[in-house]
């Protein structure tokens, strides 16, 4: 049996089979029942329109032309439809994304200063109980004498005041670690020791290291004389960020023993936090016990501290001290939007250029100032400031002492802050134009006085960030028993509260006073393996006053 083949053998077409008469009848009535019927008096555009779509649904050919046929439609429709009149989009603000604290102000102001319902918060603030104990320093330092250097490390940094204080305190301990003799940290830009050497006391430095790092002025001639008394011709590591102290034992120590001399620059934060506790005690000896102002800088700070003291006596001589970072540099950076005017706009555009030409203004760099503002990256302005401390529990009668450079637009943007704050001083205000004289062109000698009377103050407020809150974080703790007593605000929050231009002053209080009580909670912290040593002093540099000897505390859970 052959099988069926569908292609005809050449010249022969094989018959159909017959139908059977019931499907040809069947076959008729439906040929006649879907035949269309031509009714009288159709055009030929009405013929061909029927005749198509019967031919695409006896296909059912309208699932691939109805597509077509949609956008059709559509056009037709589109070219008798107006589009004179432009639905608008209302854009909705994200909460927290617009600065608002002006209306908020205004709003609140009046039951603010009628607010007598608790004591003054500069009376009351620091009362939770320390989590684990009371603390007292208690950095050793070595009694015996140092063996013979492995050689000399010359460092160099850049950066602000607090910055190259990091430099120091690693250097001493790199140093010691190393068994090196330290040579004096060179700095660019503001050289500490050199150019000024009014910073740091450096004999006080080198004495109260004496027993445990060997610091000189300079290298011995007969080794600069190997590198052609040039320091440019002295191997050079650049170290990687963070690098752990096992790199400098294994990679820097064979070449000191090799070259007797080696630089490191630059040296800023090239040293991990992480380290073995012999290393976190150089650290901490350099940071808390060696380096001190000079004694002109501390003589200025110490007045200063007293005549706060003075003006604050009404409340036993306590103040409080703010880091506020409003100036022109910081706003412009921060890429935020305040009061939105033209002159605001004009101003940070020329200040950017001027600070970071084109960085702001590259191909697709995208700034969303709103996303800026809910993130909490955005500075607070003296306003926002006064408004938290009031609403935190700070009476108008509360002195103040704010550390600042020069604010922007000073004269509008303070005006609310001295409203709430009369008892407000500066540096340049509680000392006259002869005591300031020797400081006034050196930012890091002025930054020094700021930090002197922040010190000592009963409550400091950081507002932004950065090295200079930074270390007195941790240089408070140290003075203080480990509290750093010291208002650290949630940012993000406060963005959301004053961009509520009708929550109520009872309201805005209470969340307030809650972030008041977690600083107070969370002044005493104990280091974790990634936290620095100089905002945690403990229990590197501290131990508990509440165990038998002055054994250091272990982390307890």
């Amino acid at each position: 049996m052959h099988p069926y083949n569908r292609v005809p053998i050449s010249g022969y077409s094989p018959p159909s089979p017959p139908q059977s008469p019931r499907l040809r009848h069947q076959r008729s009535s439906k040929t006649a029942r879907f035949s269309p019927v031509q009714p009288p008096g159709r055009n030929f555009t009405q013929r061909f329109t029927v005749a198509f779509l019967s031919v695409l649904l006896r296909r059912q050919g309208v699932f691939l032309f109805a597509p077509l046929i949609y956008v059709f439609g559509m056009l037709l429709y589109m070219g008798t439809a107006s589009f004179d009149v432009v639905p608008i989009i209302k854009h909705r603000h994200g909460p927290g994304s617009v600065y608002r604290s002006p209306q908020v102000y205004a709003k609140l102001r009046v039951d603010m200063d009628s607010d007598n319902s608790s004591a003054d918060a500069i009376s009351t603030i620091w009362k939770s109980p320390y989590k684990g104990g009371h603390w007292k320093s208690c950095v050793n330092r070595s009694s015996e004498g140092l063996p013979e250097s492995n050689g000399y490390i010359y460092v160099e940094a850049n950066g602000g005041l607090n910055q190259q204080r990091t430099s120091v305190c690693n250097a001493v301990a790199v140093a010691g670690y190393l068994n090196a003799t330290l040579v004096i940290p060179n700095f660019h830009y503001h050289s500490i020791w050199r150019d000024p050497r009014e910073i740091y006391d450096e004999e006080y430095f080198i004495d109260t290291l004496k027993n445990d790092v060997q610091v000189v002025d300079k290298i011995p001639e007969y080794l600069m004389e190997r590198f052609g008394s040039n320091m440019t011709n002295v191997h050079n590591f650049r170290i990687k960020a963070w690098s752990s102290i096992m790199y400098y034992r294994d990679v820097v120590l064979p070449k000191l023993l090799e070259e007797k001399v080696i630089r490191i620059s630059p040296f800023a934060n090239r040293l991990s936090f992480d380290a073995p506790p012999a290393v976190q005690r150089l650290r901490c000896l350099a940071n808390y016990e060696a380096l001190r102002f000079s004694s002109p800088i501390l003589t200025i700070g110490e007045s200063l501290v007293e005549r706060m003291r003075k003006r604050s006596a009404i409340n036993g001589g306590k103040y409080v001290s703010i880091h506020l970072r409003f100036e022109e540099d910081m706003v412009a950076f921060s890429c935020c939007v305040f009061d939105g005017g033209k002159q605001e706009r004009d101003d940070m555009i020329a200040a950017r250029e001027r600070g970071w030409k084109g960085k702001f203004t590259k191909p697709g760099r995208v700034i969303r100032p709103g996303a800026i503002r809910i993130n909490g990256k955005c500075p607070l302005t003296p306003l926002e400031v006064g408004l938290m401390l009031r609403g935190m529990g700070f009476t108008k009668n509360t002195s103040i002492f704010l550390a600042s450079g020069k604010i922007y637009n000073a004269e509008k943007t303070m005006a609310p802050l001295l409203e709430m704050f009369p008892n407000l001083h500066t540096k340049d205000t509680l000392a006259s134009e002869e005591e300031l004289a020797p400081f006034k062109n050196f930012s890091s000698r002025m930054a020094a006085i700021d930090y002197t009377v922040c010190l000592h103050s009963e409550v400091f407020v950081t507002t932004q960030g950065g090295n200079f809150p930074h270390f007195l974080l941790g240089h408070r703790r140290y003075l203080y028993g480990g509290h750093s007593k010291t208002i650290k605000p949630d940012k993000r929050k406060l963005a959301l509260l004053f961009d509520n231009p009708n929550i109520g002053w009872k309201s805005l209080k209470r969340q307030l006073l809650n972030m008041r009580s977690h600083s107070d909670s969370k002044g005493v912290e104990l280091k974790r393996p990634s936290d620095s040593i100089y905002s945690f002093p403990c229990p590197d540099c501290m131990c508990r006053t509440n165990r038998t000897g002055d054994s250091r505390s272990s982390l307890a859970t």
